[in-house]
């Protein structure tokens, strides 16, 4: 099948790095007039005969859109407001950048499972004050073949933590929105309505999910009173789907070990919040997926998508956009 020619527009704002793409496609892409809106107007004026483009739409841009089949989001998960009632409810196809983060986030993920199995948050302040103290050799650590980490949305970042976890002989039992067939190293998948029943059996709770209407303040303080005591949190998916006050109340009641998150309702944390004086929680500033090749990877996406909607194939990374992922 022949291809065929089409309009994309990158939609402001640019950077060094969407034009050298706009330059690399033109020659990756034949097929494909790449045309850079620099500004609204620009925008406004390309959006009215495009094909397909990439960034963020707003709802007049896409007013003005009378061609558009096609939108390259700009992130795996765009932040609330991306996918408004208007997207929704268009025809047009809307792909992402999901997978291009799983070995980086999920090594994150290990490194915060490992820190609490061998009391990293213990000893580390303790190295700041100077302090040489031991606990007895049977307590303090969480052996990782006698645990169980629960994966609150399986997909590929979750898939490979579960990869990872297995090695150390974990027990992987997992939750997800769609995924029905078992993934190699998980011993248990479950529909994500199944959550409430799966917490009191984790020892980790490690949550990857995005932000959607279903996720956003689902992990609430009911659910911490599931865990164990002895059970640590984890969230590297995204701040809205966590009250932060639900999880200072728990750590202060002593229904869960700890946390530790990426990720926040507010970002940055602002400094006075309590979650900073815990001794039990790791904080790390929303850098998990931090690693090399992410603009090549991002890039092969966009090429990849490029092609396949010249060609009439089927898009990399669809999203249902009335779930946001």
């Amino acid at each position: 099948m022949a291809a065929n020619t089409f309009t994309f527009v990158m939609l402001p704002p640019q950077t060094d790095i969407t034009r050298a793409w706009a330059r690399q496609l033109g020659q990756d892409v034949p097929e494909a007039r790449v045309v850079v809106a620099e500004d609204a107007a620009a925008a406004a004026e390309a959006i009215a005969t495009a094909d397909a483009a990439f960034g963020w739409l707003s709802e007049d841009l896409l007013a003005k859109a009378t061609r558009l089949r096609w939108l390259q989001a700009p992130q795996a998960a765009p932040a609330a407001g991306y996918y408004h009632y208007a997207l929704v409810r268009h025809a047009l196809t809307v792909t992402n950048f999901r997978e291009i983060f799983n070995d980086h986030i999920s090594a994150h993920i290990l490194a915060y499972v490992l820190a609490f199995a061998r009391g990293l948050h213990i000893y580390l302040p303790q190295q700041l004050r100077h302090e040489w103290k031991k606990p007895p050799e049977d307590q303090g650590v969480v052996h990782l073949p006698e645990a169980t980490a629960l994966i609150v949305g399986l997909g590929g970042i979750g898939a490979e933590t579960a990869r990872l976890l297995s090695a150390f002989g974990t027990t992987v039992l997992a939750t997800d929105a769609r995924r029905s067939e078992r993934p190699p190293h998980v011993t248990e998948l479950h529909p994500a309505e199944a959550l409430d029943t799966l917490l009191p059996r984790a020892d980790f709770v490690i949550l990857t999910v995005p932000h959607t209407p279903a996720t956003e303040g689902f992990f609430n303080r009911a659910r911490f009173q599931r865990m164990k005591p002895s059970a640590f949190f984890i969230n590297i998916g995204r701040g809205k789907t966590t009250p932060l006050d639900d999880l200072v109340a728990a750590l202060q009641a002593n229904e869960i070990a700890g946390a530790a998150l990426d990720v926040y309702e507010q970002e940055p944390l602002p400094a006075e919040h309590a979650l900073w004086r815990m001794p039990n929680v790791i904080l790390t500033p929303h850098m998990a997926g931090y690693g090399p090749y992410l603009n090549d990877r991002r890039y092969a996406i966009v090429r990849d998508n490029c092609r396949a909607f010249a060609a009439g194939q089927t898009l990399r990374n669809v999203v249902d956009k009335a779930m946001w992922f």
